[in-house]
């Protein structure tokens, strides 16, 4: 009911009909500005991004470089063998913490099948940015999506400017339960922000994320009401596994395939099971409307704004949840694809740890002690773990009787270097295992060799992200689709 005086307050008030999309054009063209303020400042200032100084972290960081360098040239054997423990402790780290929820995730329990009587309306985010040879391929797998299609609400975003996209699309022809919703240019030009603009134009209580190059199961969508459904309110998001449709393109494309089931299939779910805080993918994430609202939603200027925003949830007294779905996407087949696409995401996991831990006594009381040290892990051990590879790189030489550089280091080491290192690898082997155990045909244990060279990569991923947090931290460096043939893409 409308409260009284309303419309004497609006004036003279008449009843039109009026097309959704001329509805949309007459609100944005209305409040265009006040939009785009909205879509970038939707996290509250004190976990968002956009308030870290540049110059403070150049200072910082400029500050750190010199007193390792220092502390290199004053006793360089002492300062040599720091540097190879605390990267053997943050390996061990990481480690511990797989173990963990692998042992978690073996007594992984689905919710139980519920009927859903009356299925919810859930509103689908897919943006686009010069995806002019997947945007077409993209309909037709969503197409494929087995959910009724007056309770499907396709919101493809595209940038105001990428005029490609668009007469990509327009070719295409959207079916009846698609639209497209143009973001105006503004600060920056992220996948978030993007996202941020777009959720008021949606229709559903259900909030569903995809990608361009995104093939998920036909009753994915079924899958993941009928888990919400069979949850309480305190389970605001539910993450579908990801997998490659790639895997035999390139010894790349292999690893790519086996780093996503151990993380997919393992990690995530161990996570889920052990209570820990799960940071996101960036893709076939679902939410409940009213929690995403109540968080937030995205950091328009994080990255990682995946990763951001598990973290966020979790903070907020919400829980996240693995759904029994897969999606498969393409994997990048070139070093230098998977160098840019990886280097973004170490960024954003630098970015959201720094913005999380400016109140590292405020996080603790929101998360509680176990959830503290596992975000210490996830977030800084990942960082670290990349950052320091070269050392593990040659204390692993070392072992193996090579001859390597600062050698009179590592003598000091050797008692507990070789079986903690034989360990963590065994650890490794062993997630590796259960990942294609759980993922099935085609990966094979033969290609877990593969995973050291691959994980090499990360190195040079790790320096680039350092570089542009400190030059570029709000660079978008966005991950190239469709280097597949349109035949194999299907």
């Amino acid at each position: 009911m409308v409260p009284e005086g309303v419309y004497a307050c609006l004036g003279p008030v008449r009843t039109v009909a009026m097309a959704e999309d001329a509805v949309a054009s007459a609100v944005t063209s209305r409040r265009r500005q006040a939009m785009i303020r909205r879509a970038e400042t939707l996290v509250p200032l004190a976990q968002s991004c956009r308030r870290m100084a540049p110059r403070g972290r150049r200072l910082t960081f400029a500050a750190v470089l010199a007193t390792l360098s220092v502390t290199l040239a004053v006793a360089p054997q002492a300062s040599l063998t720091a540097l190879t423990a605390a990267a053997v402790l943050v390996l061990l780290a990481n480690t511990a913490l797989t173990a963990r929820v692998m042992l978690a995730g073996l007594d992984r329990r689905h919710p139980p099948h519920v009927a859903v009587v009356h299925p919810p309306v859930v509103s689908l985010l897919v943006p686009l940015l010069r995806e002019s040879e997947v945007a077409e391929t993209l309909l037709a797998r969503l197409a494929r999506l087995d959910y009724p299609r007056n309770r499907l609400d396709l919101c493809l975003v595209v940038e105001e400017d990428d005029l490609l996209t668009q007469a990509t699309v327009a070719r295409a022809g959207l079916p009846h339960w698609a639209r497209l919703i143009r973001v105006p240019r503004g600060t920056v030009r992220t996948k978030p922000r993007a996202l941020n603009y777009a959720l008021p134009f949606c229709r559903g209580s259900v909030i569903g994320i995809y990608d361009a190059e995104d093939a998920p199961e036909p009753d994915q969508i079924w899958k993941v009401v009928r888990h919400f459904h069979a949850r309480g309110p305190d389970v605001a998001c539910l993450q579908a596994a990801l997998d490659t449709y790639n895997p035999r393109q390139s010894w790349l494309t292999r690893g790519f395939t086996l780093d996503y089931a151990i993380w997919f299939r393992v990690i995530l779910p161990g996570l889920a099971a052990a209570g820990l805080v799960l940071p996101l993918g960036g893709t076939s994430v679902f939410f409940r409307r009213t929690a995403l609202e109540r968080v937030g939603a995205w950091d328009a200027h994080n990255v990682t704004e995946d990763a951001d925003l598990g973290l966020r949830l979790a903070r907020h007294g919400f829980r996240t949840e693995l759904v029994d779905s897969t999606t498969r996407e393409e994997a990048g087949a070139r070093p230098w694809v998977w160098v840019r696409q990886r280097s973004r995401w170490i960024k954003g996991y630098a970015m959201t740890y720094v913005v999380h831990m400016r109140d590292s006594v405020r996080l603790w009381r929101d998360l509680g002690g176990r959830r503290f040290v596992g975000v210490q892990i996830l977030f800084l051990g990942a960082v670290l773990g990349f950052l320091l590879m070269p050392t593990l790189w040659v204390a692993a030489l070392y072992c193996l009787g090579a001859p390597v550089p600062w050698a009179s280091a590592l003598p000091g080491l050797d008692p507990w270097l070789l079986p903690t290192l034989g360990g963590c690898a065994l650890v490794r082997l062993a997630a590796g295992i259960c990942a294609i155990g759980l993922r099935g045909p085609p990966v094979r244990t033969t290609w877990l060799p593969l995973l050291p060279f691959y994980f090499a990569l990360g190195f040079a991923a790790a320096v680039k992200a350092m570089h542009e947090t400190l030059a570029a931290p709000f660079f978008w460096d966005k991950t190239a689709h469709g280097t597949l043939s349109r035949r194999r893409r299907r």
